[in-house]
């Protein structure tokens, strides 16, 4: 839809108002209503939005160790640009319209602790060394009959899965539930998120939905809007859906795989591909995986953002702990799939399903292209075995505070991102180790209560 029916559509839908959303720091989308008025006013201008958004973690709690924001700067508002082209409308709303934005400085320049505008300053770089990224990411998730007051009131144990038992890739379990999982397939294909494919996962109430490849500034804006979305729908059923990479040590953890490949300035060859290679990879291709090898333990907690992340991150749970590669092969994390001229394409599994979408495809596509610049030749491949056992290349840190300090000081990392980004980034994933630390879990009274 063009811009002036997009204008019209919401002057003259008959709800009278916009909604409109930014994503945070750790991928979580906040927004507000604002009437058809408000909203013609600001869309060629810009919109005043608080930015304690990219001060407070997903708690609402401010940060007291971050440069870009806080009580010493007054939480003054920051520009708030509406992107037209991410137009939608939200069919479990009345079709209402819905709109992302990013944040800018008064002089429109991207603001460099907003997510959306680090992906695309890291899109510039491909664009301008003529390169086509397209992306998808795909998620798996556990559903609960729950509401926000059972799960609180039972301290987020115990809950109750939609459905009992492992059953991955059940055709059973999907009739049982079938009007929530119709209504996933059929409102998130309405809300402009193509799903390619929704089923079961192994676990109780698991779901894995996977998502149409796509540019990757729309394949990223589609799986950030996918997980709000699922929440949402989820909530019209008496469920609750949570992305938590590792929701018990007891059951798999979900991940959030990126795919991703480069094509030409035309989008017409897909680079990742070479009819004259055994296994039809190009020398780009190669180069991208050497790339990530190398820059994933600089750059791990934009894709492992969370405390939980690591425990997902374990031998033998179908996620990897190696910095190792492979075709086809589902221990190691990066998986190559070589399926012809136009979906040969890479597989990052170390992405978990709790990250923030921009960061995780900026720190794919950047460490990729890093080794494309390089010109990184890449080492033997795991095409069989266990990429767990294979230890040769190194492992990944094991957790966010070992994985936030290597950011932290990693040259690479500002080589990659700037400095300002991986200063206030690094700052925020210290205060979230930092609220961990400080907390007395369940293991520690069980443990210690009574024998210490």
């Amino acid at each position: 839809m063009n811009h002036p029916d997009i204008l019209s559509y919401v002057q003259h839908h008959p709800a009278g108002k916009v909604k409109i959303a930014i994503a945070d720091i750790d991928g979580v989308l906040r927004g507000k209503y604002i009437s058809a008025e408000k909203f013609r006013s600001v869309v060629q201008g810009r919109l005043g939005f608080c930015d304690v958004t990219l001060g407070w973690d997903v708690g609402d709690v401010v940060y007291d160790n971050a440069d870009f924001t806080g009580w010493h700067t007054g939480y003054p508002d920051a520009l708030v640009r509406i992107d037209l082209n991410t137009f939608r409308k939200i069919p479990w709303e009345n079709d209402l319209p819905f709109f992302l934005g990013e944040f800018v400085t008064e002089k429109d320049e991207p603001v460099h602790a907003c997510p959306r505008q680090l992906l695309k300053k890291v899109i510039a770089g491909a664009t301008d060394s003529g390169y086509t990224p397209y992306f998808s990411q795909e998620f798996e998730w556990f559903n609960f009959t729950e509401t926000p007051d059972s799960a609180q009131q039972k301290n987020y144990r115990d809950l109750a899965p939609i459905t009992p038992g492992m059953f991955g890739y059940s055709i059973l379990r999907s009739a049982l539930k079938n009007e929530f999982m119709s209504n996933l397939f059929e409102w998130l294909v309405k809300f402009d998120i193509p799903v390619e494919g929704l089923h079961t996962e192994t676990g109780p109430g698991v779901y894995e939905a996977a998502i149409k490849y796509a540019g990757i500034l729309q394949a990223a804006d589609q799986a950030l809007l996918f997980k709000t979305a699922v929440k949402e729908i989820a909530y019209k059923h008496g469920i609750m859906a949570t992305f938590m990479a590792k929701i018990s040590e007891n059951l798999p953890g979900c991940s959030g795989h990126v795919h991703q490949s480069l094509w030409d300035k035309n989008s017409e060859h897909n680079l990742f591909y070479s009819a004259d290679d055994p296994h039809t990879m190009s020398e780009v291709m190669r180069s991208y995986i050497a790339g990530q090898l190398y820059c994933l333990p600089h750059i791990l907690p934009m894709i492992a953002p969370t405390v939980n992340s690591y425990k997902r991150l374990v031998e033998g749970a179908w996620a990897p702990t190696t910095l190792t590669w492979g075709i086809d092969n589902r221990t190691v994390a990066l998986r190559s799939l070589p399926c012809g001229s136009k979906a040969t394409r890479l597989e990052t599994r170390v992405v978990g399903s709790d990250t923030n979408p921009y960061l995780a495809m900026a720190a794919c596509l950047a460490a990729g292209l890093y080794g494309v610049k390089n010109k990184m030749p890449l080492d033997k491949a795991h095409t069989i075995g266990n990429g767990y056992k294979d230890t040769s290349n190194g492992v990944l840190p094991q957790t966010l505070q070992a994985a936030t300090q290597q950011m932290k000081t990693s040259g690479l990392a500002k080589e990659l991102f700037g400095e300002a980004f991986v200063t206030h980034f690094t700052q925020t994933r210290e205060w979230e180790w930092r609220q961990y630390a400080k907390a007395v879990t369940d293991w520690e009274l069980k443990r210690y209560f009574e024998i210490i």
